[in-house]
Formats: structure tokens, C-alpha cells, sequence
């Protein structure tokens, strides 16, 4: 009676490891060790300490634990934006990664500010197993000093920098020229370009890749456009290129971009692709879902986005070897936006096709 009386007592507030001690018998340490699976228990012990945890419903003190196990079963993720269908696709990769390995995710948003994005790396480097953070706009040598080898750092879409554990990104000069080659293979001349942001490697990378293939075809590219891979900015640039001669086809940096043009266009009576050809890059989940489909340069954002976590927790476990690069091709998805309005033929699959 008394004993059930105390352990009433004990339940109308936080049960703590002492108080499991106390009911087994064992002092606080013997209560650690038998909870973190020590062989220096022994099993008698270890399960009469874990039935009274269980009948207490002792929840163990995370902070604690950690500090015992030197770990804290969680992986840092710094972006430089939470907004939009690209970084909701990006999100739901790392986290796959993350149930994948039996992790946390503690997730920190640099609003594409380089000290935002310092700042958060000093603050969560002594919090987390390892970090995985995107900066294309960044120096990646600034990162690393930032973590300064307190845990495995894996860079996404990152200036590269010898002193990461790891680097994910995309070929994004291939996948730019690539879509514009397909563009000039439909006969659109000229080829208007939507920019990302000028200090962003991912937008220069892209832009990159459009010049080239002009030179390559010996073509005179459009006008660039500057826009911030956001949807007012295609909207924007959709208005500047309205007060001008229209181009046979517009490419924007991204899918966000692109949807703001075509919204523009739509707006002023321009149709899509009878009257102007239109593609972006990255392939978010809406893109085969617009009126018409979008062709753009499929990226496999989820999977890196899993990858990326899953060699985070490798490098901490001592399961993946370091430097490694990690570089995913675009793939060119040609639906019905690109199509030339003077050539005849049934238009392609409304999910997408690849060439």
C-alpha cells in the first residue's frame, strides 16, 4: 500500500532517473547504464531497472543521454529558404533520410544571408551529430571554418571547398544547356532567359549553360532577364518582355520563375506554346500539373536531399569515406510548353517524357 501510495506520488509529476533508482534498488548510474544497453549490468539487473522505467513510464532526459552516449541522434539542416515547392520537396527528402537512419532533423533557415548562416553553424555545431547546409551563395570555405571540425559537414549546392566531408549538387550547366538545346532544336529563335539571383552559383551555373549552347549552335541568345527564382519575378520579367517584341521561347532559371511568366503572358492573351515557348529547370511536383505541362530539367530533389542526410550519418558512424563528391545530372523533361508552334505532331505524354 505504501508502495503503490509513493509511487502515485511520483506520478503526478515528472518521473526522474532517481526515482527509478529508488524503485529498483540501484543507484542512478547503475539506471544509465542499464537503460544505454551496458554489458557492465547484469541482465537481471538490466530488466528489473527497465520494468520499473516501464511501469514509471520514465521517459529518459534527452540532454542526458546524449551527454552519456556522445550523441544526440540528431542532424543539422541550414538552408537559405523554407519557401516554396522546391525546398517543401528538398525537406521531405532530408527528413526521408533522416527516418531512414533513426534521426532528428534540427532545421534552421539563413534567409540567404552569409553571417545568418555562420551564426546558425556556431550555434548548432555543439547541438547535432553533423550538418548538412546549403549556401549557393557562400564560399564553402567559410563554412568549414565555421564548424571547425566539430562534426561531419556535407555541402549542398555549395562553392566547393577541400575542407567538407562531403559535397552534393547539380549539374547545372548541363541541365541549362540541355533544355536550351532542345529549345533551338524546335526551331525558337530568339530565347529569352529568366535569371536567378547574380551572387547564387546555382543561377550562374544555369545561365552558363544557356550561353554555351547558343555559342555552340552559332544562335544570338535573347534577352537575360534578372529575376530572384521566386514567382514575382517571373511575373515581373513576364512584363518586361510584353513592352518589347515578344521571343519565339522564354527559359527560366527555375520552375517558380517560370510559373510567374506564364501568369504574366496568360494575363496579356499571350498563349503557351502557340504564341511564345516556354521551360524551366528542376521538375518541382507542379510542373506536370500546369495548363500546358511544363517542360524543364528534371532534378531529383528529394533524393538529395536523402542522400545528403544519409552520408551525414555515415561519416559520424565511420561508414563513409571522405572527401566525396557527389554530382546528379538533370534529366530533360520535354512536354507540351516547348512545342513549335509551326510544326505538326501529336504533343508528348502529359506526365513528361525524356530525351
Amino acid at each position: 500500500m505504501q508502495e503503490a501510495a509513493r509511487r502515485s506520488g511520483i506520478e503526478r509529476r515528472r518521473v526522474t532517473i532517481r526515482d527509478v533508482g529508488r524503485a529498483a534498488g540501484v543507484s542512478v548510474a547503475t539506471v544509465s547504464r542499464a537503460l544505454n544497453g551496458s554489458e557492465s549490468v547484469t541482465l537481471e539487473t538490466r530488466a528489473r531497472v527497465q520494468r520499473v522505467a516501464k511501469e514509471l513510464d520514465f521517459v529518459p532526459h534527452a540532454g542526458a543521454q546524449s551527454l552519456s552516449l556522445q550523441r544526440t541522434d540528431t542532424i543539422g539542416v541550414i538552408l537559405p529558404d523554407l519557401h516554396g515547392e522546391y525546398f517543401s520537396e528538398l525537406i521531405r527528402g532530408l527528413d526521408l533520410g533522416a527516418r531512414n537512419c533513426r534521426r532528428n532533423l534540427l532545421l534552421s533557415a539563413s534567409h540567404g544571408d552569409i553571417s545568418e548562416a555562420i551564426g546558425a553553424l556556431r550555434t548548432m555545431r555543439s547541438r547535432v551529430d553533423g550538418l548538412v547546409v546549403m549556401s549557393p551563395f557562400t564560399d564553402g570555405d567559410l563554412l568549414v571554418d565555421a564548424v571547425n571540425g566539430a562534426v561531419p559537414l556535407v555541402l549542398l549546392s555549395t562553392r566547393a571547398s577541400a575542407g567538407a566531408d562531403a559535397a552534393f549538387g547539380v549539374d547545372n550547366r548541363a541541365g541549362a544547356a540541355a533544355v536550351t538545346r532542345h529549345l533551338l532544336d524546335e526551331g525558337h529563335r530568339p530565347i529569352a532567359f529568366i535569371g536567378g539571383p547574380a551572387d547564387n552559383l546555382d543561377a550562374q551555373e544555369r545561365l552558363r549553360g544557356f550561353r554555351e549552347a547558343h555559342v555552340e549552335a552559332r544562335v544570338k541568345p535573347g534577352p537575360v532577364l534578372r529575376g530572384n527564382f521566386r514567382e514575382e519575378s517571373g511575373f515581373s520579367a513576364g512584363l518586361l518582355l510584353l513592352q518589347k517584341r515578344l521571343p519565339d521561347a522564354v527559359f527560366a532559371a527555375n520552375d517558380a520563375m517560370a510559373l510567374g511568366c506564364l501568369q504574366a503572358l496568360r494575363e496579356a492573351g499571350v498563349r503557351i506554346p502557340e504564341d511564345v515557348a516556354l521551360a524551366g529547370f528542376d521538375d518541382i511536383p507542379l510542373a506536370r500539373f500546369l495548363d500546358p505541362p511544363l517542360t524543364t530539367a528534371g532534378v531529383r530533389i528529394a533524393e538529395i536531399g536523402r542522400q545528403a542526410v544519409e552520408c551525414c550519418v555515415g561519416l559520424g558512424e565511420g561508414r563513409a569515406t571522405a572527401p566525396t563528391q557527389n554530382l546528379f545530372a538533370p534529366t530533360l523533361v520535354v512536354r507540351a510548353s516547348s512545342l513549335n508552334r509551326r510544326r505538326a505532331g501529336p504533343p508528348p505524354s502529359p506526365t513528361g517524357g525524356t530525351t
